[in-house]
């Protein structure tokens, strides 16, 4: 029996290249130099362009062909709603993407009248040994397990752990990603990249026991390699991100 394709939603980490003006050259380059610290991260790597600050026309024709040329796949834009820029864009052979949309917060009900004060109901008297034990609180229904890798994360592989945390209780090899929506652990050496905060948490932290690591970025910051201070190299780390700027710190523990 014959099986036909399927097609299903998934979620992805990509690259995101925000103009601030519509100067092609000056975007190009950035991206090369980029391109250039980290090789082995961005060759190949798909990038979503990010035009919400542009207000003048894009040749998204000579972005398109630039972005190639450094290595990297265009993918498409966002941060537009203006129709004839999409259709420019459109033309070259972008993709018009849209990010998604965070969830309100659901907001509690109150009444406007007050609750009308009634006799309260007579009660046994139960002594502190019959007293039930409290039930330990439900957890959130947005509740997500903490995804746990047992094994080495070895070179090409790449580990996602969605809208959770992330914890490897091994080593992560050169050359492998390992991501997170939330933060990530890692009880072993980092040797390849670690990306947490993927879908924007700047409250995510990324703990490992010794810093060997190819890249480590928290909601789309990243530093590379010669970025670590070398006196942290191989020690016991965790990065955080405060006010948009990275912190390394030597753990202690």
């Amino acid at each position: 029996m014959s099986r036909t394709p399927d097609l299903k939603g998934s979620s992805f980490t990509l690259s995101v290249l925000h103009l601030s003006d519509n100067n092609v050259e000056q975007a190009i380059h950035f991206l090369q130099e980029k391109v250039d610290q980290a090789p082995a991260f961005f060759a190949s790597a798909p990038v979503v362009i990010n035009i919400d600050k542009v207000t003048n026309d894009v040749d998204f024709k000579k972005l398109k062909k630039g972005i190639q040329q450094t290595g990297m796949i265009p993918v498409g834009i966002s941060g537009s709603k203006d129709k004839r820029l999409q259709s420019l864009a459109s033309e070259a052979g972008f993709a018009i993407m849209s990010a998604s949309k965070p969830v309100a917060a659901s907001k509690s009900v109150s009444t406007d009248k007050p609750a009308s004060a009634s006799k309260p109901a007579a009660t046994n008297k139960v002594e502190p040994s019959q007293q039930a034990a409290p039930s330990a609180p439900p957890a959130p229904s947005n509740f997500v397990p903490t995804k746990v890798i047992r094994t080495p994360v070895r070179s090409g592989q790449q580990i996602y752990a969605k809208d959770g945390d992330l914890v490897i209780l091994n080593h992560v090899s050169e050359g492998a990603e390992v991501i997170a929506d939330g933060s990530i652990h890692i009880y072993g050496a980092l040797r390849g990249r670690a990306i947490a905060g993927a879908s924007g948490n700047k409250d995510a932290v990324i703990a490992c026991s010794q810093l060997h690591a190819e890249l480590m970025s928290i909601a789309g910051h990243y530093w590379l390699t010669e970025q670590f201070a070398p006196e942290l190299w191989q020690k016991n780390v965790v990065l955080s991100l405060h006010d948009d700027s990275l912190k390394l710190e030597l753990l202690t523990i």
